[in-house]
């Protein structure tokens, strides 16, 4: 039986089945050296490039805000995120996310004319930003 050399990619797994040939004249031999070489070389870089794995898991990155002016309102009615219920939320960058350790309620009747869920306010932040949602430490809503 010929050898067998397995190769496992994040997709699948290639088998290569390495048989020996007799060879009889030197141009034969020539070809096979080089086939060989070839093949280890192919091998050996495509091995090492496809045998990585990726994680696909959201990352881990934790970013820090320090009295960082933000926008902030209603996630579902101002920011259009997906949700259950009105809940805080801060536009940073673009990106909005809900908060943790602070409330609608908090800061007023949500649902006033200017309340959250009927107008994006400014707020002075600090903390974090983990798992996708920001994590305050300090949220002062700014008077118009």
């Amino acid at each position: 039986m010929a050898p067998v050399l397995v190769m496992q990619f994040g997709l699948g797994e290639i088998v290569v089945r390495i048989t020996s040939f007799r060879f009889h004249t030197k141009k034969v031999a020539k070809m096979k050296t080089l086939y060989n070489s070839t093949l280890v070389t192919c091998l050996l870089f495509s091995n090492g490039c496809w045998s990585s794995k990726v994680d696909t898991k959201e990352s881990t990155q934790v970013t820090t805000l320090v009295s960082q002016v933000v926008e902030a309102s209603c996630g579902e009615c101002q920011f259009k995120m997906d949700g259950k219920g009105c809940d805080l939320a801060v536009r940073i960058d673009s990106k909005s996310y809900y908060v943790d350790g602070a409330k609608l309620d908090d800061h007023g009747d949500a649902h006033s004319h200017d309340g959250m869920c009927n107008a994006i306010r400014k707020a002075k932040v600090t903390g974090e930003i983990k798992n996708g949602r920001f994590v305050a430490s300090a949220f002062e809503l700014l008077s118009e």
